[in-house]
């Protein structure tokens, strides 16, 4: 896997949607790909999940690949097509499409333009991405208030990397602050320091994810080194006293006691941890990576047991940390 960045991230990885949402007139709007109602993943109680688009990262275990762009992208559910060929004849590259694969596009060619989704009759053609204003999104979360309040949840701004739109998500959050809504942002942490304290001031709880502690494995599987990442850490942990770290499990890649030790001692020395979140891999994202017409680098790996997932939780209890797996 070809890393995407060196030792720091460039202003091109921090913000690659700034082309896009330059000169908006307005009220802030940013690019998202998703909003999950009724999550129990993403932070304490129910949550409703916001997915802004755009990712520096390139983790071979990605579950949400669809988020890594960070403008609209073209999926094809190949179960749902019934080969009418209407895709074809409304694309003007139609006659370029290799007819043994799902149709699609030449990537060289594709420009977004939706001709061929919106004459697809069975929705197998979908574009990924909208470009949403501050205000649809927050109308669109606050009808669940209700169990936000009843169960001690909130919105969760996640992505790809939310802090990839920082004008954007200081928006967002300062929008749901005003509503008097509960408020948490999951970030990689790659991203400037100073961006990523901002946000931190405006939310009220900061999930961040720890994905490997060997700098040279961490760059090998995720594309980037992770000394920007584990400094931004330290820094936030200076400023905000309400975080929680979320440690993908991954089977052979990083679920080794040497790796679960490394982990222990970085959470040993945060005084605003909260806990520890290990998630499980699983595959849903191979099926993304497929829909997108892309290779995924672990299609064919197993998720970890009950068992396993057990075994790395009582690993870190054992430094007497709060460990919960799953979310």
């Amino acid at each position: 896997m070809s890393p995407r960045a060196t030792l720091a991230p460039t202003d091109t990885q921090l913000d690659p949607t700034a082309a896009l949402l330059a000169g908006q007139p307005g009220e802030q709007r940013g690019w998202i790909f998703n909003i999950q109602r009724c999550s129990v993943q993403d932070g304490p109680g129910i949550r409703s999940t916001v997915f802004l688009k755009g990712c520096p990262l390139c983790c071979a275990w990605c579950h949400n690949p669809e988020g890594q762009a960070p403008q609209p992208e073209l999926i094809v559910l190949d179960t749902r097509c019934i080969a009418c060929g209407q895709c074809r004849n409304a694309c003007a590259f139609g006659q370029a499409w290799d007819a043994a694969q799902p149709p699609r596009p030449p990537a060289e060619n594709c420009a977004l333009c939706g001709e061929c989704v919106a004459v697809c009759p069975t929705g197998a053609r979908q574009l990924i991405g909208e470009h949403r204003s501050v205000a649809s999104v927050v109308a669109a979360v606050e009808p669940d208030r209700i169990f936000y309040d009843e169960s001690g949840g909130g919105v969760t701004f996640s992505g790809g990397e939310p802090l990839l739109q920082p004008d954007f998500l200081k928006a967002l959050l300062e929008a749901c602050r005003a509503r008097g809504l509960r408020t948490a942002v999951d970030t990689c942490g790659f991203a400037c320091t100073e961006t990523l304290l901002a946000v931190a001031q405006r939310a009220d709880l900061i999930l961040f994810d720890v994905k490997l502690m060997e700098e040279a494995k961490h760059r090998q599987y995720t594309g980037v080194s992770n000394g920007p990442i584990l400094e931004n850490l330290r820094a936030l942990d200076r400023v905000h006293k309400d975080l929680w770290l979320r440690v993908p499990l991954i089977p052979g890649i990083n679920d080794d006691a040497a790796n679960l030790d490394a982990v222990a001692r970085l959470a040993l020395g945060l005084t605003g941890l909260r806990q520890i979140s290990l998630l499980p891999y699983h595959r849903a994202g191979a099926l993304k990576f497929r829909r997108l017409g892309q290779a995924c680098a672990l299609a064919d790996l197993e998720p970890p047991s009950a068992s396993a997932v057990e075994r790395a939780a009582a690993h870190l209890r054992a430094f007497g940390l709060e460990v919960r797996t799953g979310r």
